[in-house]
């Protein structure tokens, strides 16, 4: 998915082109030629300017959107886990977010598609025909419900704020992997933001005033070190699992979309088998009310709210999102859970959002000097 990060950051504007001021006076017998070069010209201008307004419009909703989402989810996790009702089962949540999310992506291809005979054509012969090249997604997409797993009992023990800044370390297992799997280079000042990452989260974890004090029937066995075991297993499962999606998506022209296909359809026998194992007395859907049903859908739309943003936005804008999720889990927790603020855990805090800034910090290009510059 990262791959094509590029895509909107390579859009380039076209500037305004005054056609009838190329016109001279003494080539108005070419001027029928001219008409129509000047036509397709302003066509092309205007598709580019409207291509250019989408792209620049869906990179600041996009953001905005994931804000939201990041935020909403680790709030609404730790809600659904502390609330004085009827405990619905995790894996069941997250065996019905695989098939909502598998809906919206047929849905997507579909689109693409132009209509619903072509789409269904489309991923008959990129799924079924093409089995062994489904198969490769295998892998995450059992990584992927394990990590969804995870992420409950994390919730489940951790308070909202907590939970979303040490689940930023998905960002330091993700540039392991990627430096193990792809061999990719890191730069100095990305070493040293995963530094400051690792610090940042330790003083969080470290901070024993940092608590919710608002008791709940469903909170009274909660333990930290779970807590903090499930998340950093939840972020080196998504660090190795995301380099590998990215890999495969790297070496095939399948779109996105189909890919999350592909990925919704095997996960959902292994989400199916995780629920099984590990709740096999319980009614699938006991515990399901609006709310956990609207949990679901926030957590399938997740995955593809972020492939949107990794196309149309650039890591800075990226970061400043996640940032903002941070803040908001705060504060929001203050009200909502009675999430009371320490010093230390601030500064954990602080530490960790400017790691995400200086990781995905990337330097301007100096302009070569010329014999002509002045």
């Amino acid at each position: 998915m990262k791959s094509t990060e590029k895509d909107g950051q390579e859009l380039e504007e076209i500037g305004d082109i005054r056609v009838d001021e190329a016109l001279a006076p003494d080539t108005q017998h070419n001027s029928e030629n001219m008409d129509g070069d000047a036509k397709k010209t302003q066509i092309y201008t205007s598709n580019n300017r409207l291509r250019h307004g989408n792209a620049g419009y869906l990179k600041y909703v996009s953001l905005v959107v994931l804000t939201i989402q990041n935020a909403a989810l680790g709030l609404s996790m730790r809600y659904a886990r502390t609330r004085d009702v009827v405990m619905f089962s995790s894996a069941a949540a997250v065996f019905m977010a695989e098939i909502v999310k598998l809906l919206i992506c047929i849905l997507l291809v579909m689109k693409e598609s132009g209509n619903v005979v072509k789409g269904f054509h489309t991923m008959y012969a990129t799924v079924v025909l093409n089995i062994k090249d489904t198969l490769r997604v295998c892998v995450p997409s059992f990584l992927y419900v394990i990590q969804n797993n995870l992420l409950y009992v994390s919730a489940s023990n951790l308070d909202a704020a907590t939970y979303q800044v040490t689940y930023q370390l998905k960002l330091l297992t993700t540039a392991f992997f990627a430096v193990i799997v792809l061999k990719r280079k890191l730069k100095r000042w990305q070493w040293c933001a995963l530094g400051l990452l690792a610090g940042g989260v330790a003083l969080v974890q470290l901070s024993s005033a940092a608590k919710e004090t608002k008791p709940t029937a469903n909170v009274q066995d909660q333990s930290k070190v779970i807590g903090f075991s499930a998340a950093l297993a939840a972020c080196f499962i998504s660090g190795f699992a995301g380099i590998y999606f990215e890999k495969v998506l790297k070496e095939s022209d399948i779109s996105v979309w189909m890919r999350n296909v592909q990925l919704s359809l095997l996960s959902l026998p292994f989400a199916a088998i995780t629920y099984l194992i590990k709740d096999p007395a319980k009614d699938l859907l006991k515990g399901f009310d609006g709310f956990v049903w609207y949990l679901v859908i926030l957590q399938a739309a997740g995955g593809l709210i972020v492939a949107v943003v990794v196309k149309y936005a650039d890591n800075i804008l990226k970061g400043f999102a996640t940032s903002v999720a941070i803040v908001i889990s705060c504060v929001a927790s203050m009200y909502i859970f009675d999430f009371h603020l320490t010093v230390q855990f601030a500064l954990g805090t602080v530490l960790v959002i400017g790691s995400i800034f200086l990781y995905g910090y990337v330097p301007k290009k100096k302009e070569p000097r010329t014999s002509l510059s002045v």
